[in-house]
């Protein structure tokens, strides 16, 4: 996911710098909510790893 904000960011910049500023806003706002939505997930798998949810905790019992 995160690729893919960082794909649409460079083609943001891309457009922006040739002039196509429809474009660009509409490829920034994609990257803005990619990126968004991969730290949300980001900050839930360490919250489970830190609590100890998941595969570590079933390999423990």
């Amino acid at each position: 996911m995160l690729k893919y904000a960082i794909v649409f960011a460079i083609i943001s910049l891309i457009a922006g710098a040739l002039g196509f500023t429809g474009v660009a806003a509409g490829a920034a706002g994609i990257a803005k909510i990619l990126f968004f939505i991969f730290l949300v997930i980001a900050v839930v798998f360490v919250v489970l790893a830190v609590l100890g949810i998941g595969a570590a905790r079933k390999a423990i019992k």
